[in-house]
């Protein structure tokens, strides 16, 4: 079996970010005011290192079922792809990702938080509300078919709809997910973190989708540069570069409810961590809506690089804060 295609299907660059999603969300459970562990142990490393690896292969997962239901698409944007050229069948790709779907998603099962970890046991049988990091997993699931398949609505196909989806998989639950595999999800702390990373995607998203406008328009797909036009898309998008990263400061005022900050991290380095993603953001904001033209015709614009490297700096910015 070839797996060149699959591994082309599978786009590696993009299952870093979800990668460091799981593993950023970990690190602030862990160093949080919320974590009931007394020590680190190799199981909770093991825990975090087979999570990590399913958020990634889910993540591939879904990047192969996007091809599957937008093949027509992208004939026109992406014909070298490997169902566009044949390499393999949409048949296969279909069953395939299923298959990654399964193997991504049922350990996640057994990965509960205390007291329930004290057996294998007591991790099949722990109350359901223990599974939380399970239904998270199966809600960003579902929200990958949500986004791509017509049976489930394909939002792909409904404007600002695609990028509430693709937000609330890649950027609430994501952080939430890493969370509980250390900590309780019961708390406004990690849903507060996940919001920073969801606002940022709601606009930042849409970056790759100026380029494939053409395909986009002619399969049905009404995406944000399709229904406003590059110039009033751009400016859309280009506040989420910069104002969800202004939540950090508001988190280390606002409280918890119980007495305590909303934010536990160290307040210094999510102060510079603040400072150094709304820098970073206001330069990408420039390179978007300076010729909002060229993103329609740059398959991969600067604006696009600079959204997953600072999506990805931002989740180890916020682990640091919170570890040191």
């Amino acid at each position: 079996m070839n797996l060149k295609p699959w591994v082309s299907m599978a786009r590696p660059f993009t299952l870093l970010p979800p990668l460091l999603g799981i593993l950023s969300g970990s690190a602030c459970a862990w160093g949080s005011a919320h974590n009931p562990y007394k020590s680190f142990t190799w199981e909770l490393f093991w825990v975090i290192v087979v999570s990590s690896f399913c958020a990634s292969l889910m993540n591939a997962a879904s990047n192969i079922i996007n091809q599957v239901y937008d093949l027509e698409i992208d004939k026109v944007n992406k014909p070298n792809r490997p169902l566009c050229t044949g390499e393999v069948s949409v048949r296969a790709a279909f069953w395939g990702s299923i298959g990654m779907y399964v193997v991504a998603l049922v350990p996640i099962w057994w990965i509960v938080p205390p007291p329930h970890d004290v057996s294998f046991s007591s991790r099949t049988f722990a109350p359901w509300s223990a599974h939380a990091c399970f239904w998270i997993y199966l809600g960003g699931l579902l929200c990958t078919f949500i986004y791509s398949a017509p049976a489930f609505g394909r939002t792909k196909a409904r404007g600002i709809w695609a990028n509430v989806t693709i937000a609330a998989a890649r950027g609430e639950l994501l952080k939430v997910a890493g969370w509980a595999m250390v900590a309780n999800v019961a708390l406004w702390e990690p849903w507060y973190l996940g919001a920073l990373f969801f606002f940022f995607l709601l606009g930042a998203s849409s970056t790759k989708d100026f380029s494939d406008m053409k395909g986009d328009e002619a399969g049905g797909c009404r995406t944000l540069p399709v229904v406003y036009g590059p110039k009033k898309a751009a400016w859309m998008i280009a506040p989420s570069f910069v104002l969800p990263w202004l939540l950090l400061p508001l988190g280390l005022v606002l409280g918890d409810g119980r007495g305590g900050k909303l934010l536990t991290g160290s307040p210094p380095l999510l102060m510079a961590l603040c400072a150094l993603l709304v820098a970073w953001g206001g330069y990408t904001f420039y390179l978007i809506v300076r010729n909002p033209d060229e993103l329609a015709y740059t398959e991969n614009h600067p604006s696009w690089t600079e959204m997953y490297g600072m999506m990805m700096a931002a989740q180890i910015g916020l682990g640091l804060a919170y570890l040191l």
